[in-house]
Order: C-alpha cells, then sequence, then structure tokens
C-alpha cells in the first residue's frame, strides 16, 4: 500500500521527537529522486531519507547505507549550498495531507539568519521534493513539473509553492459530528467509500479498518445507515482520530504466505486470523525500512523468476518443436527394413532386367507373396539395390541416433 496520511502522522510526530533540533551534517542524493541527510541530533547521529520515488515514496529515518554517485547532481549541490549546516526548526504536516514541511534555519553569505522550507510531497506518480524560501517562492526541486505536465499546478523555480485542493475533502482531525453526517451520512457510495472520498487522509485499507471497528459492513449504502449506526460509526471514527492526535501510534505490519500484504500506523484488526499475521514495530521508521526492503526483495526476486520462467518456457518451447519432429522422423525410419529387402531381391532377381522398368514384381520369399519394387529408370538393377540399401542404411542411423 502507498504511504497514506495517517502513516505519515506518525512519520512526522516520531521526526518531531527525534529530530528538533538537530543540525545537517551531510547531504546526498543516490538516486534520481531520493536525498538522504546525516543529522546530528539530540539522541545522536541518525541519516533521514526523502524519497519521491513514484513506485515508493517516502520519509524515515534510516540506518541503510546507500551508493552515491561520484559526481553529486544539481539538486544535491544546490541544497549542500544553501543548508549544508542548517539546523530543523519545525517539522509539520499540513491539514493531514500527504507532505512533511521541514523547517530550516540557517547563515546566508552576509552572516544574516534565515529561513528555507524543505518540502517532501507524497503522492505516487506526483511525489516531488520542494526547496522554498521563507515567502513560498520555489528555489528549485528534484522534479520539475511545467504547465504542459500539469495544468493545476508548476513546480518551478521562481514560482510560488501552494497545495494543490483538486478534491473538496473535510479534514477528519478537525471534522464535527454534523459535518460528517452531512458528507459521510448522506453519500450514495458504500461506508468505506464515502469515508476515503470524502475525508482526508483516510486510505481505503484505514477507511475498512474503521469500518470494521464499528461492526459495520464496509459495503453498505452509507445513505441507508440508522441515525444509531451513523451515530456509533462517527464515535468510532473520532476514536481513532484521538489516537492519532494524542501520538498513540501502533505501527504493524500484516503479512500473508507472500509476504508484506499492508501496513498502517494503527493496528489493522480487519486482518487479524486466517492467512495473515501482524508484526509490530517499535518506529514508522523501523517498520518502513523493514517494508520496503521486504518489498525491494520480494520485487527482485519476482524479476530474476520471471526472467527464468521465460527462458525456461523458451527452451520448453525449442525442445517441443524438436521433439514432435523427432518423433515424426522416427515414425519415417519405421520403413527402413522395407528398402533392405527391396535392395536383397534386386540382387536376387535383377538378372530378369532388360532396363529401362519403372517398376519390378518378384515374390517376396520372406512372406511367399508378391512384391512391387520402384526403380528408377536411368539405373541399373545393381545400381537400383544400392540405392534401396543406401536408404536403409541411412534411415538406420537416423532410428539409431534419435
Amino acid at each position: 500500500m502507498p504511504l497514506d496520511a495517517l502513516c505519515l502522522s506518525g512519520v512526522v510526530h516520531e521526526l518531531q521527537n527525534a529530530l528538533s533540533g538537530a543540525k545537517i551534517d551531510k547531504i546526498y542524493q543516490p538516486g534520481r529522486d531520493e536525498v538522504v541527510l546525516a543529522l546530528r541530533a539530540p539522541a545522536g547521529n541518525v541519516k533521514l531519507l526523502l524519497s519521491a520515488n513514484p513506485s515508493h515514496p517516502r520519509a524515515h529515518l534510516t540506518q541503510i547505507s546507500r551508493e552515491n554517485p561520484d559526481k553529486p547532481p544539481m539538486f544535491c549541490m544546490l541544497l549542500r549550498k544553501h543548508i549544508g549546516s542548517a539546523r530543523i526548526v519545525d517539522i509539520s504536516q499540513p491539514g493531514l495531507e500527504r507532505i512533511i514541511q521541514f523547517e530550516l534555519e540557517h547563515l546566508d553569505e552576509m552572516g544574516d539568519l534565515c529561513r528555507k522550507k524543505l518540502i517532501v510531497e507524497i503522492m505516487g506518480k506526483h511525489s516531488n521534493i520542494i526547496f522554498c524560501k521563507e515567502d513560498g517562492t520555489i528555489i528549485d526541486s528534484i522534479k520539475h513539473v511545467s504547465a504542459q505536465v500539469s495544468s493545476v499546478r508548476e513546480v518551478l523555480p521562481g514560482r510560488t509553492y501552494f497545495i494543490p485542493q483538486t478534491v473538496a475533502k473535510e479534514n477528519p482531525l478537525s471534522v464535527t459530528e454534523e459535518t460528517f453526517r452531512q458528507t459521510v451520512g448522506s453519500s450514495s457510495m458504500s461506508i468505506q467509500k464515502a469515508l476515503y472520498n470524502h475525508l482526508t487522509g483516510i486510505s481505503p485499507i484505514m477507511a475498512e479498518e474503521i469500518c470494521h471497528l464499528a461492526s459495520i459492513d464496509s459495503d453498505y449504502g452509507a445513505s441507508e445507515l440508522s441515525e444509531t449506526e451513523l451515530l456509533h460509526l462517527y464515535h468510532t471514527f473520532s476514536l481513532v482520530m484521538e489516537d492519532v492526535k494524542e501520538g498513540r501510534f501502533a505501527p504493524a505490519i500484516v503479512f500473508d504466505e507472500e509476504g508484506p500484504a499492508e501496513y498502517a500506523a494503527l493496528p489493522l484488526t480487519c486482518y487479524e486470523g486466517g492467512v495473515y499475521r501482524s508484526q509490530s514495530f517499535r518506529s514508522m521508521s523501523h517498520l518502513l525500512e523493514e517494508y520496503y526492503a521486504s518489498r525491494d526483495t520480494l520485487t527482485r526476486i519476482r524479476q530474476k523468476s520471471s526472467d527464468l520462467r521465460r527462458i525456461v518456457q523458451t527452451a520448453l518451447e525449442r525442445n517441443n518443436k524438436k521433439y514432435d519432429l523427432q518423433l515424426k522422423q522416427l515414425k519415417d525410419t519405421e520403413k527402413r527394413e522395407k528398402y533392405r529387402i527391396y535392395g536383397e531381391l534386386l540382387n536376387t532377381y535383377g538378372y530378369e532386367l532388360t532396363g529401362g522398368e519403372k517398376s519390378f514384381t518378384c515374390l517376396n520369399y520372406y512372406t511367399n507373396e508378391e512384391i512391387t519394387i520402384p526403380l528408377d529408370t536411368q539405373l541399373s538393377a545393381k545400381d537400383n539395390a544400392k540405392k534401396h540399401f543406401d536408404k536403409y542404411n541411412k534411415l538406420k542411423r537416423t532410428y539409431e541416433a534419435l
């Protein structure tokens, strides 16, 4: 599953506790869309991974060392120039969006204290890492988004940064019971869809979990809920959001028979039992490190197994064709004894031939029946016999080889 806003809230809560006042020591860009910050934090030296990879965007503390390119990319050099020794003064998540904002304090070229913002947007293929001035002017980004790419928002140097509001959704941390009734309760969708379509940051799996905790069928129509059921759903939803607001996270990965299936910052009780098992983690960073390492391993295994399957399948198809051809050839060699008999009979009765005959009928002394032997009109009886013996020997060698 992607890193949803509730999981990201757990990451932000963890980073706020671990990185408050941390100073940037080094900046690396090991991949085209990844940045690693080496930090001197109050609790010791740590590394922070910021990834805008479209397949698995994320932000978390990491212990894995990544290989860096010989020449740092331009975005990395820009960050080193501006915030190479900056201090983190604030980490926030605006409006339970899938966005983390790092507010950084540093000295400029004149020695004056100034602030910058490093914004990580975790939005699937639209993920980005954006570096801004304090007033929101974009200095640069790890991915440039022009007007030709997006008509909603340009992400280019000099443009003003803003959070695109493409869909009107309510903030689940502040939504009132009345608003919840008007949005979710009056929706024509199923309860699960109504939750994640009308509330920011609620993923389909968390919507399913809320329905499970409320003992309500997630496929049931939201508008068909009774007053009591809707009230119970809201109270269950409020308890979940209370855990988020208070920072009471319990990171866990749910595994199925193939490996990691889902993860969340809160327990996923809807997956209890059956083929599923749950593993708890001490932090969201530890969870994300484990989850994506496992997923990367599975992806590599699938890629390698896919390559092997393709090689084996090609070999099977080629050998099946070869086998069918050999079976046909083997069937043809069953006639070899006929040519040996032709040759022997021609050597026995060939003196009767005068030349130019197309065939010769004689008694087959093996069966005491008459047999007609085809002849080459251009050859003598002896040469016709030799021709049939040659064909017999060839088919005999083919039979033995097959």
